[in-house]
């Protein structure tokens, strides 16, 4: 257990930043299955800016890497414009 007031707000804030991250990730991957799961062209192109501003922001807060974000958006493009 921490013995000092700085350490026990440290574990308070890491877990609330753990909670949201975890949030925000799961919120994404579900984006994500619901755009491949997509048959409908329009239905796609219109989910796929969405879906892409998602993985951005989780780069932006270091929660996924820059590369595998741009993974995940070249493989969701290469989809949308198969359909």
């Amino acid at each position: 257990m921490a013995n000092h007031k700085s350490a026990l707000k440290r574990i308070r804030s890491s877990e609330v930043k753990m909670v949201r991250n975890k949030y925000q990730h799961k919120t994404t991957r579900n984006a994500i299955k619901n755009l491949r799961g997509t048959t409908d062209k329009k239905e796609a192109t219109e989910l796929l800016p969405k879906v892409v501003g998602m993985l951005d922001k989780l780069v932006k807060k270091n929660i996924i890497h820059k590369n595998k974000a741009a993974n995940l958006k070249s493989g969701l493009t290469k989809h949308v414009n198969a359909l």
